[in-house]
């Protein structure tokens, strides 16, 4: 063979060798995707986050103009007393979670509403022997707290004026606003209780009685000339004062049972709030008069003993042990949470570890518990759905979760003439027909009782983890008895399946009902495959309505992020 031809034929055999030896050059990417679907907001500081996109643009402004967290969620409850009104209030109640960047504080804040001095079990109880009036109408009101609570808040927290944060919403409520669809329809949906007093019906309805429709403008002049009042003179104005009096006024003339005096003994309380720990966490959420919040912690402390990691979100045996977790702690929440001011509540055995073991050992994997069957275990042994949301972190690191409510949507459907403000039905959430049940069999009341002065249980619980001691996720929902589970299933979704917090606020969603039914109500986007396996274990999984509507901030070293739920229109993050 010619010497040049050996020649060629081992350079193209070197050539050969190297390629095979010598790594292949990276493939140039040639398109950019994202590992999560769902997305949350992100931003460098403060950051808001509502069901009313007005409501969070208020308070990403006061964050700016220097204002903390607290004076942000100041100026947001009014302007949703204005844009909300099936929700937000100044004549319903709720409850305010507060941790302060200064010393690494927590303070929680009840403003729960308090039953008048003339509501009796006697009141509610008509000639044929059943309840009237607790659930809508003028005597399903109670003493409003929302005025004195964030009052409360910002005199002790607050860093603006207090006339400035309520601006925003006196403008709203004076020049009106433009109504959306899912705002006229809110109205439509709830034009029959509107309808209940000629006040409120002048305000939301038409003369023949059909309600504002979208493109109108919804004007409130009476409800501008109450913030006004309270701008002014501040929460005197509604319990000792001008819009105090128009109360009084309207409610003799109406058959009412709330008086001046009344309004004028109502206090906001400054509580503990309730810590546990999950998964190297700490819990912060709101202690009793809030039921939600020991059902929260005992919940958490149930699904500690498991591995719902391993298992994976949307299983099968996830939603089982959420589900039966869930009857446990509901049934021991309604069997000792109350209003501590008339009754001890066993907080240490709520948020107890040992007690939470004890619980968990009850649940089969194999077989679900009929809810009927769960009763309330041994707590003192341990002892050592018309409501809205949101959340505020500033550029400190104070942070706030406040919920508040007037209970149904449009609580009682009942506005007094001049005030230009729906009153709350939170009458109803106390335990009326058991205390009823109970007097006739010669038994103790019930804890959740209704005795003048006392506040109702409730669900609402803004609730927080945090992490090195500072607030690391802050979050809520409305939605009545589904609050609790909301929650537990956002601390889930984002702790165990490692979630961003828009994933876990997207994720499908379960309720399990403690009714002697005890069906599972679920939000669409489950497995047809888990649903029948579900059921092969004794569960009832019924397909509903949405559930719950989380506003919730993530917050990190270098950014803070946000999550709207998409359940209801209008909701809103909003970066400072």
């Amino acid at each position: 063979m010619p010497r040049p031809l050996i020649a060629s034929l081992a350079a193209l055999l070197a050539i050969a060798l190297a390629a095979t030896a010598a790594p292949a050059p990276a493939q140039t990417r040639q398109l950019l995707n994202y590992e999560q679907i769902h997305k949350p907001v992100v931003a460098d500081a403060g950051m808001v986050v509502s069901q009313s996109t007005q409501a969070s643009e208020a308070g990403a402004k006061v964050l700016r103009d220097g204002g903390n967290a607290v004076d942000a969620s100041v100026a947001m409850a009014f302007v949703m007393a204005v844009t909300l009104p099936r929700a937000g209030n100044i004549g319903g109640d709720g409850y305010m979670l507060v941790h302060l960047a200064d010393g690494n504080r927590a303070i929680a804040i009840d403003f729960r509403s308090m039953a008048p001095a003339l509501a009796t079990l006697d009141a509610y109880v008509g000639d044929d022997g059943t309840l009237q009036g607790q659930a809508a109408g003028i005597r399903a009101a109670g003493v409003p707290g929302t005025v004195a609570g964030l009052a409360l808040a910002h005199g002790r927290y607050g860093r603006l004026p207090w006339k400035q944060l309520l601006q925003p919403a006196i403008r709203l409520a004076a020049d009106g606003m433009v109504l959306s669809r899912d705002e006229a329809f809110a109205l439509d949906w709830g034009r029959e209780r509107l309808a209940r007093s000629e006040a409120g019906a002048r305000v939301f309805l038409h003369p023949d009685g059909s309600a504002l429709a979208a493109g109108e403008r919804l004007v409130q002049a009476d409800l501008a000339w109450s913030l006004e009042q309270i701008a002014e003179h501040g929460a005197d104005a509604f319990y000792r004062g001008a819009i105090a009096d128009r109360l009084d006024t309207g409610m003799r003339a109406h058959g009412g049972l709330l008086r001046k005096s009344d309004l004028a003994a109502y206090r906001a309380v400054e509580r503990e709030p309730l810590r546990t720990r999950y998964r190297g966490h700490e819990l912060l959420t709101m202690p009793p008069s809030s039921g939600g919040g020991p059902g929260i912690a005992m919940t958490l402390n149930i699904l500690e003993q498991f591995d719902l990691a391993a298992m994976g979100a949307g299983s099968a045996d996830a939603l089982h042990l959420l589900a039966e977790a869930t009857k446990r702690a509901w049934r021991d929440r309604r069997a000792y949470a109350n209003d501590p001011a008339a009754s001890a509540v066993p907080l240490e055995g709520f948020v107890s570890k040992a007690y939470g073991a004890l619980r968990a050992r009850g649940i089969s994997m194999d077989r679900a518990t009929p809810a009927a069957e769960v009763g309330a275990g041994d707590i003192w042994a341990h002892e050592g759905r018309e409501t809205t949301h949101f959340s505020v972190v500033d550029d400190d690191g104070n942070a706030v979760s406040t919920t508040y409510t007037i209970g149904a949507d449009f609580g009682s459907g009942v506005m007094i003439e001049g005030t230009g403000f729906l009153l709350g039905n939170l009458i109803g959430n106390f335990s009326l027909q058991a205390q009823l049940d109970a007097a006739r069999e010669g038994r103790e009341p019930p804890a959740n009782a209704l005795r003048p002065g006392s506040r109702p249980v409730s669900s609402m619980s803004p609730t927080m983890l945090l992490r090195d001691s500072r607030p690391w996720l802050v979050t809520g929902s409305p939605g009545g008895n589904t609050i609790p589970g909301t929650i537990v299933q956002m601390i889930v979704n984002v702790v165990d399946f490692d979630m961003n917090i828009a994933e876990a606020t997207a994720f499908p969603r379960i309720h399990q009902q403690v009714t002697a039914r005890g069906e599972l109500d679920i939000e669409r986007g489950f497995s047809p495959d888990t649903l029948r396996i579900l059921r092969e274990r004794g569960h009832q999984p019924e397909p509903g309505q949405t559930i719950g509507s989380t506003q919730t901030l993530l917050l990190e070293s270098d950014r803070v992020e946000g999550a709207a739920d998409p359940r209801r229109p209008g909701a809103a993050v909003v970066a400072q």
